[in-house]
């Protein structure tokens, strides 16, 4: 068995068993990964390697950004173009259709990030980031003294481009995703090993921030990369692999991955396939559920 099953309802959503299929390996260690349902193809970060690859079924493993500024967390804006974020250059950018690049935020305050993480894409265009310290430590990042005193997570404005700060009361605040109506927006904390959820206002603002989760169990890893499945389920890493809950909190069970699993998404035609960076690999299983149209 692949999988640790707590709650039935665990069949229903991933299935009996969840076998692994390792794509590649070779790697340091992996993050990021985001799928292209245009291309067909899976873009993922090597942080330490300081590169950004893609892979495909016909193609394999290829280098898409090399150096990469140590890119993490990715996401496809509402016209397919690829929003970075930057552990050594401390920042998020954007890629253009004709292969520039825009960096879309620096510093606030003043001050420049710490270094973001991971990002998400609110259907009205609006950009939300997490921005723990995790890119000035060695091997992840490039080693420097923090201007910020606190961990946040912020929105970049669809319209004016202007960066506000929606939480800072992390202490290191990693994955994030929206609820289905994007009412909420659950954000894990990787030191704290829980997952939060907060209450969206209409004009991006975010209030409330109990704690809904505490992903627990046997063997490595901890609360990172973090997604929705079409029917609400919440999927996020930690011990031992990919923990699954209901969206009223039930802890399902969990996808067992034999390396640390820092990030995963859902890819393929159905959306059924979904893809796992784990330290040195790459691997994928099946599931019942598909995830949704963007994961």
């Amino acid at each position: 068995m692949s999988v640790e099953i707590r709650d039935d309802q665990f069949r229903q959503v991933v299935g009996d068993d969840a076998p692994l299929e390792q794509v590649a390996t070779g790697f340091i260690f992996t993050e990021g990964a985001m799928w292209n349902a245009k291309t067909k193809e899976l873009v993922f970060s090597d942080m330490p390697g300081d590169i950004v690859r893609k892979w495909s079924e016909a193609d394999g493993v290829t280098a898409f950004r090399q150096p990469s500024d140590k890119q993490n967390g990715h996401y496809f804006d509402l016209e397919g173009r690829l929003i970075s974020c930057s552990h050594s250059a401390s920042n998020v950018t954007r890629e253009e259709h004709d292969g520039s690049i825009t960096v879309l935020a620096t510093h606030y305050g003043g001050k420049e990030l710490n270094s973001p993480n991971d990002v998400i894409v609110k259907s009205d265009g609006a950009i939300y980031f997490s921005d723990p310290t995790y890119g000035r430590m060695d091997v992840f990042g490039l080693p420097r003294e923090q201007d910020m005193d606190y961990q946040g997570v912020y929105r970049i404005d669809p319209v004016s481009g202007e960066l506000s700060l929606l939480a800072d009361d992390f202490d290191q605040p990693n994955g994030l995703t929206f609820s289905l109506d994007e009412n909420q927006l659950f954000i894990n904390d990787t030191d704290k090993g829980h997952i939060r959820v907060f209450d969206v206002a209409d004009d991006g603002s975010l209030s409330g921030g109990d704690i809904w989760a505490v992903p627990e169990g046997a063997g490595e890893g901890g609360c990172d990369g973090m997604k929705l499945d079409s029917e609400g389920n919440l999927y996020c890493t930690g011990p031992g692999g990919i923990h699954v809950y209901a969206p009223d909190a039930t802890a399902l069970g969990v996808i067992q991955v034999p390396e640390v699993t820092a990030n995963f998404t859902w890819g393929d035609d159905d959306l059924k396939t979904i893809y796992m960076t784990a330290s040195t690999s790459l691997y994928r299983t099946r599931v019942n559920v598909p995830g949704p149209s963007i994961s």
